[in-house]
């Protein structure tokens, strides 16, 4: 009797889920070479999740490749592999381009020869086929180079005598053959593509497939359709008051939870530091290091209700920040983002302000990434972190597309500085960001003496957009909750078609961040030391906030 067996390869579009899996087949497959961070993986995939292809055999992952749409002029032109792809995230994906540049191509080296890297060339020639591209373009290995440079016979003298060695038949070049092999032209030379690439003496060759379906002699343009993609965002400004324990306090906090989700929100952010409403609780005023470690030993409560509220409500929670100590005895500041399917994420405050790190003795994060969610990646920035550019760039790149800005500032000027801020990051990065802050006072609760509050919903400024870039805001200082719907579709078309595309537009051949991967994901400079001792107000309160 014939029996049913399972397929044994499947070669599918890459997911968030796979980006542990491709780390470890990138470092199986070139040890000669970096490896990818996750959070370059989750750019790569985020960016363009349509150009990028997984191959699994009998369950494991052994193929992955990427790649991403370019206009003519950035496929042809010089550059290197880190301009051309964004510091290795795929964030100068097109969405209007009619070339498709593959930018990543490995194969586990066990399953060479069961033809995993031609069934992932198939992907990309079927995309650019579906699409009506005009081709593929990348730039290719020559990993024989640089022992072709050192021969007596058949010796290469240059990048280019040894292309056409190799075109030639006179030399072998695996990789070179087997692009050659898939109707891939060489068009070129390109210098210094990758530095680390020793083997290749850090050049590659510009390899070329043509759209045979595709008139040549017509010229193709690609407009990005106005589709709606709509996502509801609620803001919670909280007002401060007295509570009597936890439950009261979490009462409170049900209260807009559930408000947001009769609205059908997808998300509900709440302020900076909006567990410290906790202290009132507390018999007598605690000095600035008790109060921090009371907060604390409420983290457990306080991530196991609000992921309840999350499942129980179907909406996903930005929790505000609430002071943690980590394994290693530090408190950080933590935003927990609970989401409505269960999970859990934690994002630190990469940047304590003088007055956290002083009275508080506040230590900032080390990691800063998008988190997956049912409506797209998003990230979080706490109030201080709004005011670094290179945070919310890190983001967008791994393909946030909202930033949360959970805040909390006691005077106009603290607030404005967030605001002005969070809406630069809005521009630069053509995404959104939402700002919740607290209002009203507590006595004899430090940090909660007065509090200063408008929290909005920015915009881009471009025509898709509200004219003054503001979706929505609330009243100054009153508590409230702020709703309005935004179309994540609208920001595709800004970066593709709007009336400036600031991130298309970046210059990567003059400038890049440069992240320091020996810590977490921590970028190597940000902001500036401060002598907090010489410098601290006398009081445990933050003036200005941030």
């Amino acid at each position: 009797m014939a029996t049913n067996t399972k397929a044994r390869l499947e070669v599918r579009q890459a997911k968030a889920s796979d980006v542990r899996a491709i780390a470890d087949l990138v470092r199986r497959a070139y040890d000669d070479l970096p490896p990818y961070t996750h959070g370059e993986l989750r750019g790569q995939i985020n960016n363009y999740p349509e150009g990028c292809f997984v191959a699994k055999l009998d369950g494991k992952l052994v193929g992955y490749c990427a790649s991403m749409r370019l206009s003519k002029r950035v496929a042809f032109a010089n550059h290197t592999w880190e301009e051309v792809t964004g510091n290795g995230f795929g964030s100068r994906h097109y969405p209007k381009g009619e070339w498709l540049y593959g930018y990543e191509m490995c194969v586990d080296p066990k399953v060479r020869g069961t033809r995993i890297g031609r069934r992932l060339y198939e992907e990309r020639r079927a995309l650019a086929e579906r699409l009506d591209l005009t081709g593929i373009v990348f730039g290719g290995r020559m990993p024989g180079l640089a022992r072709a440079m050192r021969r007596k016979t058949n010796r290469a003298d240059t990048p280019e005598d040894y292309l056409d060695l190799v075109v030639d038949n006179k030399i072998h070049d695996p990789v070179l053959r087997f692009q050659l092999a898939n109707g891939f032209e060489p068009k070129g030379i390109l210098e210094g593509y990758l530095p680390e690439d020793k083997q290749s003496k850090t050049h590659a060759v510009r390899m070329v497939w043509r759209n045979p379906y595709i008139d040549k002699d017509q010229p193709r343009t690609h407009r990005l359709p106005r589709d709606v993609e709509s996502v509801r965002i609620a803001t919670c400004q909280l007002q401060a008051r007295a509570v009597s324990g936890f439950d009261e306090f979490m009462k409170q906090i049900e209260y807009f939870v559930d408000v947001a989700a009769d609205y059908e929100a997808d998300f509900i952010v709440f302020p900076e530091l909006f567990t410290l409403m906790l202290l009132s609780a507390e018999e007598e005023e605690l000095t600035p290091l008790e109060a921090i470690e009371t907060l604390s030993n409420y983290t457990p409560r306080i991530r196991k209700r609000l992921s309840e509220m999350a499942l129980n409500f179907n909406i996903n929670i930005i929790g505000g920040s609430h002071p943690t100590r980590m394994d290693d005895g530090d408190i950080h500041n933590v935003a927990y983002v609970c989401l409505r399917d269960g999970s859990i994420h934690a994002q630190e405050k990469i940047h304590p302000t003088p007055n956290e790190a002083y009275w508080w003795n506040i230590k900032g994060g080390d990691s800063i990434d998008a988190i997956p969610t049912d409506c797209g990646p998003i990230g979080v920035l706490i109030c201080y972190d709004s005011e670094f550019p290179e945070l919310a760039r890190r983001l967008v790149d791994e393909g946030a597309r909202i930033i949360f800005v959970p805040f909390c500032t006691d005077s106009r000027q603290g607030y404005l500085r967030v605001r002005y801020c969070a809406q630069a990051r809005a521009i630069e990065n053509q995404c959104y960001t939402v700002l919740s802050g607290n209002v009203g006072n507590l006595p004899n609760v430090a940090n909660m003496d007065i509090q200063y509050a408008q929290s909005c919903i920015l915009t881009p400024c471009d025509f898709p957009f509200a004219r003054d870039g503001i979706a929505a805001e609330a009243t100054e200082n009153v508590e409230t909750l702020t709703i309005s719907d935004v179309n994540l579709a609208d920001l595709s078309w800004a970066r593709a078609e709007g009336t400036v595309q600031n991130l298309a537009d970046r210059r990567f051949d003059l400038y890049r961040i440069e992240w320091d991967k020996r810590v977490g994901n921590v970028p190597t400079r940000v902001g500036e030391d401060h002598d907090s001792a010489a410098s601290a107000p006398k009081g445990p309160h933050t003036p200005g906030g941030g």
